[in-house]
């Protein structure tokens, strides 16, 4: 008697300028996936399923007084069904936020990802406070769904970080259209992205709707504490106004979140374009969350840059983004207000951003 076995494998106001207020959170369901290389966008994880089947061979024995025949099966074990699952949720531990939140129920083959310590702990909280201004930030870990906040999330400005808002809102009011852009709205969408270009970014906030309906776009997204600019010509200041749509780091994982897992607000090939600017960003921009990050690493980022006052010594410095390489798989915000100059907020980034990837090692 013998069993084979076959496997098979399947896939108010803000420094005098009015702000629009959001409150409204809506529940996603959501699953995890892993990102593709650089330009080759971000095709979801695959599920594994296996099955067994068996086979038996029939063996007939002759007796040769009684003249009988004999015959006899062997049956393999049922198949087990496996069914596509999310990572297990991540229960609390020694230094993790209490916000920190897990996603699904647990595998039914393989064991959930071992759960990391918290990269944002005590010595990234003593590198920040030994800095100039005010510097908050928040890690989400793709694998593991745990998430880490450092500072109190109170909203900042945005500057022009800004602009990954108004092109998933761009994109959103597509979802059930055509998913590519026209043209002129694809080339102006890589300026925005890939340059910062802000005459790109002035266009497509008003050509989705402005404050109202990007505020439409956040309430879908889960994002509960970012305030569109209520003008782009705002009086008293000399920068296009929606630089100063107000966030934290925390409602920016969740636009994060939109792009680097599956959606039900944007398509998966939408998705892909907006990462493919979001790789392909300027060099000279690529500082922030690249700060202590091998080259080889597959980086999507968008950094933000604003004077916040005409002597140019307060200054907004921001950077969001989407880390993968080398066992990391991350998602990263932070904020800075208050910095005496554009590199010192630069400086401060890079550095913590040095600090977060070799903490997730």
């Amino acid at each position: 008697m013998r069993s084979i076995r076959v496997f098979a494998l399947p896939a108010t106001r803000f420094r005098g300028v009015p702000v629009l207020h959001l409150g409204i959170r809506l529940a996603q369901a959501r699953v995890f996936a892993t990102g593709g290389w650089h330009v080759n966008g971000t095709p979801a994880r695959r599920a594994k399923v296996s099955g067994t089947a068996g086979a038996c061979v029939a063996a007939a024995a002759a007796l040769l007084l009684l003249g009988t025949l004999q015959g006899c099966d062997a049956h393999a074990p049922a198949p087990r069904a496996l069914t596509r699952t999310s990572p297990a949720p991540a229960a609390s531990s020694p230094g993790d936020d209490p916000a920190e939140q897990g996603a699904g129920p647990p595998h039914s083959a393989s064991p959930a990802p071992s759960r990391r310590q918290n990269p944002l702990a005590a010595p990234a909280a003593s590198y920040v406070a030994s800095r100039s201004g005010t510097v908050v930030a928040a890690v989400y870990d793709v694998s593991t769904g745990q998430t880490w906040n450092l500072g109190p999330q109170h909203p900042q400005a945005e500057a022009s970080i800004v602009k990954l808002d108004i092109l998933e809102t761009l994109y959103a009011q597509q979802r059930n259209g055509q998913a590519a852009l026209t043209d002129p709205d694809q080339s102006l969408a890589q300026r925005m992205m890939e340059d910062s270009d802000n005459s790109a970014a002035t266009s497509l906030w008003n050509a989705v709707g402005g404050p109202g309906r990007i505020q439409s776009f956040n309430a879908a997204a889960g994002l509960t504490h970012t305030l569109p600019s209520a003008c782009v010509d705002c009086p008293g200041f000399a920068w296009p106004g929606w630089g100063l749509t107000t966030t934290t780091p925390a409602d920016q994982i969740a636009l994060l979140r939109e792009v680097v897992e599956p959606s039900a607000l944007l398509t998966d090939a939408q998705r892909k374009n907006v990462l493919e600017f979001m790789e392909n960003v300027t060099p000279v921009q690529r500082w922030g969350i690249t700060g202590g990050v091998p080259l080889q690493t597959t980086i999507a980022l968008k950094n933000g840059w604003l004077p916040l006052d005409s002597a140019r010594t307060d200054w907004q410095i921001n950077s969001i983004g989407w880390v993968k390489g080398s066992g990391r798989d991350y998602l990263m915000a932070v904020l800075t207000t208050g910095n005496p100059t554009e590199q010192y907020g630069i400086d401060t980034i890079n550095q913590l951003s040095a600090m977060v990837w070799a903490s997730l090692r």
